[in-house]
């Protein structure tokens, strides 16, 4: 080892130093348990100021694990003299004003030059910020798990439900679907649903923009292509399809597909092969189609842009997104669900949403529907600097535009009103059948009768 600057007598004359900027807690006590050193850390993890510490007993902090070892019969300090280290073990102490800290705890024995022990040295860290964060997210688990979501799609009312029948159908099966919606609906986690519920969940979900891209360049992103296809084509390239074999490809803004495009779309859906570009050899292909548009199909088949034979074909499974303001009674539970998801992602001290500020949230029209709500809730989190969600904490346009209607009504009711309004109109549509009043609900045909019971409802 090369000459240092620094002595044994040096390190011994600073060690002092080197602990007190520590930001873990040290604190050392003698055989009796008596603290005769600690650090500035531990001050501020205990509120005890060192001079408070030293010359204490150790038990001054109440630690649970020295709770355990007496509770045992231990006659030694803690566990630590008789077993010789602690090692990452999580418990709590007491602070000066009675409050209890959680901490990450490490100690060891210490010996005297003869090998005597003489003390211990414990290192605490505090964990409060940890426990806190998993608090959160298991608030946050607790959420996405709750009935009133589905596959990461948030949404509790009649229209939604019957959607997600048919996603489940939809992902038995490898025919086609087509999902229709405005923008904004949600119509890519519709997709992805089905591809997570379906035996293609062990192959990708490969994902398209077809709005996004030229002719020329959809063809070559869907298809692939071959060296000297066109200029710049130095090398053979798979495209989408290919990268999506054994799983499936969603196509979004189908509606955007020249005629062009279609027709060799219809081909991949009617033989199962793709061409690159630049090539005639097909290449069989393993693919389910999910395409969606923000475009009534109709319409664009009756201004000729959409090809008949290529409707039919993609349209084996349609499923129809409703508006958000068509589903007024999921915008406080969508809310709810960006307000959790981004209170733990930011880490802001927001505990909640002002009745006011919900208010005008019901009450606006959403054209941007889900994706707008999201981006409001963004916009907040971004700005909100108070513990409450305001209105004015709401983007102007927003408050601009909050005279609508299609919300005050659901405002009023509570969550479990809106659960009782749901339960009555399923066994409506039901005609009181009970299994089919838990199909339309996606739920076991004891939960209806334990909800008619705890709702009263005995008409049906």
């Amino acid at each position: 080892m090369p000459n240092s600057t620094i002595s044994h007598k040096d390190l011994e004359k600073y060690w002092q130093t080197v602990v007190s900027i520590i930001k873990d807690g040290v604190m050392i006590v003698d055989t009796s348990g008596y603290i005769v050193f600690a650090n500035q850390a531990m001050e501020g993890i205990t509120g005890y100021t060192r001079g408070e510490l030293v010359g204490r007993k150790c038990s001054v902090l109440n630690c649970n694990l020295f709770n355990m070892a007496r509770e045992q019969g231990g006659d030694h300090w803690c566990v630590l003299l008789r077993t010789g280290n602690l090692d990452l073990r999580r418990c709590t102490i007491m602070r000066k004003d009675g409050s209890f800290v959680p901490v990450l705890k490490n100690a060891s024995r210490l010996h005297d030059s003869n090998g005597t022990v003489i003390g211990g040295v414990e290192i605490l860290t505090d964990i409060t910020e940890i426990i806190q964060k998993d608090k959160q997210i298991d608030e946050f688990r607790l959420h996405l798990r709750s009935e009133d979501s589905f596959q990461g799609i948030t949404g509790a009312c009649p229209a939604m439900l019957r959607v997600y029948k048919v996603i489940e159908n939809a992902a038995h099966s490898d025919a086609p679907v087509l999902i229709l919606g405005e923008s904004g609906t949600g119509k890519e986690l519709v997709a992805r649903a089905i591809h997570q519920l379906s035996d293609r969940n062990k192959g990708p979900l490969v994902c398209v923009n077809c709005a996004a891209l030229t002719e020329s360049l959809l063809e070559n992103e869907l298809f692939g292509h071959v060296k000297g296809a066109y200029t710049g084509a130095y090398k053979s390239q798979p495209g989408r399809f290919e990268l999506a074999q054994g799983g499936d490809i969603f196509l979004d803004e189908i509606g955007d597909l020249t005629p062009s495009v279609q027709v060799k779309l219809l081909r991949v859906l009617e033989e199962k092969v793709i061409e690159r570009v630049g090539d005639s050899r097909p290449i069989p292909v393993d693919v389910r189609i999910i395409s969606a548009t923000n475009r009534h199909p109709l319409n664009l088949l009756e201004k000729g842009s959409f090809r008949k034979d290529f409707y039919f074909r993609i349209n084996v499974i349609p499923i129809s997104l409703p508006p958000l303001r068509e589903r007024a009674g999921d915008i406080p539970l969508l809310a709810e669900y960006f307000f959790h998801k981004l209170r733990l992602k930011t880490g802001k001290p927001i505990k909640g949403i002002a009745n006011s500020t919900m208010e005008i949230i019901m009450n606006y029209w959403w054209p941007g529907n889900v994706r707008e709500l999201k981006s409001v809730f963004d916009y907040i989190f971004a700005t909100c600097g108070e513990q409450n969600i305001q209105p004015l904490h709401l983007p102007p346009d927003i408050l601009r535009r909050k005279n609508g209607s299609i919300g005050t009504r659901a405002l009023n009711l509570s969550r479990e009103e809106l659960k009782k309004k749901q339960l009555i109109d399923a066994l409506a549509l039901a005609k009181g059948n009970k299994s089919k009043a838990a199909d339309i609900l996606g739920i076991s045909r004891v939960t209806v009768w334990n909800r008619m019971k705890r709702y009263g409802l005995t008409d049906f």
